[in-house]
């Protein structure tokens, strides 16, 4: 059976990939239609039909930012241990907020920084994103504490959320200039505060192993 209409003349992800790219500089309110179709090298109606109004495009352009930009984020909660968890993260957002092929920050923090007249649902849909991230890091926290790899005590969506807030503020610095040094510098007083139940245990056994003098 014949396919009715005309196949769609370009490559939807690499014009999504270029959508991100003018999101990610100009914010939401920033990036015109004009600025987004000539970029993604298609006409408006070609915008529309693959991809909806401006505010879809947005959603999808997330949507793909989350899945290629911050894959880093997925690969961190695989980590064995709650330390390398959040090390393995924030190291990877520094390195991400700096590359020299991508733009400074973080789309997810600077794509709603400026409020127009869509009523907050941008603002609104970009703090739902990073809720979700939160919150799935804090799910791989509470099991750190069950597993005795984090004490009993902690608090694992107080510590999911004092991880983001260092990586959402790495992100706003990023984009006014700080290095990848300097944010990396922020993340080793970070992870002071992440507690290593394991080292501690560690730290212990040594001093009683170890030769009195």
């Amino acid at each position: 059976m014949a396919v009715r209409g005309r196949p769609r003349g370009f490559d939807a992800e690499a014009a999504l990939d270029r959508a991100v790219e003018v999101f990610w500089r100009q914010g939401y309110e920033g990036a015109s239609l004009t600025d987004l179709t000539e970029a993604m090298g298609i006409n408006r109606t070609s915008m529309y039909a693959a991809f909806g109004n401006k505010e879809e495009l947005f959603h999808r352009a997330v949507a793909r930012y989350a899945e290629v930009d911050m894959a880093y984020a997925r690969e961190a909660l695989a980590q064995p241990t709650a330390y390398g968890v959040v090390e393995s993260f924030l190291r990877a957002n520094a390195d991400a907020l700096t590359r020299a092929d991508r733009p400074s920050g973080c789309l997810s923090v600077q794509g709603g920084l400026a409020e127009g007249g869509d009523s907050g649902r941008i603002a609104g849909f970009l703090a739902d994103s990073r809720l979700a991230g939160e919150r799935a890091l804090a799910h791989r926290l509470a099991r750190a504490v069950e597993e005795g790899d984090l004490p009993a005590e902690t608090d694992p969506h107080a510590l999911a959320r004092y991880v983001m807030v260092v990586s959402e503020g790495n992100a706003v610095h990023a984009a006014a200039g700080a290095t990848r040094t300097a944010l990396h510098a922020t993340v080793d007083i970070a992870l002071r505060a992440v507690p290593r139940i394991h080292a501690d245990v560690a730290a212990d056994s040594a001093a009683v192993t170890s030769p009195s003098t």
